[in-house]
Parts: C-alpha cells; structure tokens; sequence
C-alpha cells in the first residue's frame, strides 16, 4: 500500500463517520495498521481472530457508532458463524475492509485458495462487495458501503486489490 492509498483509506472511513477500526493484522495491509493507530479520531481495537472483531463491530453498531472491520479476505472464512447471526438473524451490520489475498497475480501458494474462496462465501452471506483496483474510487466506494449497510441493516465488504495492495 502506498501512503497516497493509506491516506483514502482514513479518508473515506472518516467521512463515513467510523470511530473505531477492529483489526487483525495482514501484511498486505501492513501501512495501513500504523497509520490508524495514530490517528486521533478512530479507535483501533487488535482482535485475535476475525470472528472476534465482527462481534466487536456489531456491539459497536448497537452502541449508535460507527466501526470497520479490517482483515485479509482469509478471515472472511473465519468470520462466517458471527456475521450470519448478526446479518442474518439480528439485522446487525458490519463493514468490512479486505485486502484480496489470491487475486490473478498472487504469487504465494498459500493464498490462491484465499481468492477461490472469498466472493462465493461473501455471495453465500448475501454480503453486497465491491472489489476496488483505483485509488480514486476508495472514498467513494467506503462511503457508499456505510450508506448500503445502515439503510439495510446488513453487511457490506470493501475488497482493495491488484496495485492498491501489491
């Protein structure tokens, strides 16, 4: 990630209105983690697995803020059980923030199956996504998951890929 891409990132999440930034560190997003730390308007709250930090997004919805849950796409899997409760049963939304592991162009073995598997599972979910490649369409399209998510109660998913991530 470029600084310019870590700087739309804080951005679009601020004129979203978040507050608080869960986060399980990935290396792909490895700019992106100290950056949110020092900023004095949003919260980072480090979460040992991705299921955890869609609890903390969903009790941070209930509080009447804003939060983001910034993972790789691999914690999507891990994720699953708490965002059906919460989405599905509980009309509790959370945004999340991923980096695409296993993009055309991967060259880690390890995370193909990370890019097989993170837009069936989000389509399982019925998690509307938008996979982003420019740095001019962050802002925009963060702010437009917060709007989708708190007008249908449900989850959203912003995915930085291709040179945004690489």
């Amino acid at each position: 990630m470029t600084p310019a891409t870590v700087d739309a990132v804080i951005r679009g999440l601020k004129k979203a209105g978040v507050s608080i930034a869960c986060y399980l560190p990935d290396s792909l997003f490895r700019p992106l983690y100290p950056a949110l730390d020092a900023d004095p308007d949003i919260r980072t709250i480090p979460v040992t697995n991705e299921g955890e930090g869609a609890a903390i997004c969903g009790g941070v919805f209930l509080s009447g803020k804003r939060a983001v849950l910034v993972m790789e796409n691999s914690g999507l899997r891990a994720s699953v059980e708490p965002l059906a409760r919460m989405g599905l049963g509980a009309g509790i939304p959370v945004v999340m923030l991923m980096s695409y592991r296993g993009e055309l162009g991967e060259n880690n073995w390890w995370a193909i199956p990370h890019g097989i598997t993170m837009e069936p599972v989000l389509q399982a979910l019925r998690v509307p996504y938008a996979v982003v490649r420019e740095e001019e369409e962050i802002e925009r399209t963060i702010e437009a998951a917060y709007a989708s998510a708190y007008a249908s109660y449900y989850h959203t998913a912003i995915v930085l890929g291709g040179r945004l991530v690489r």
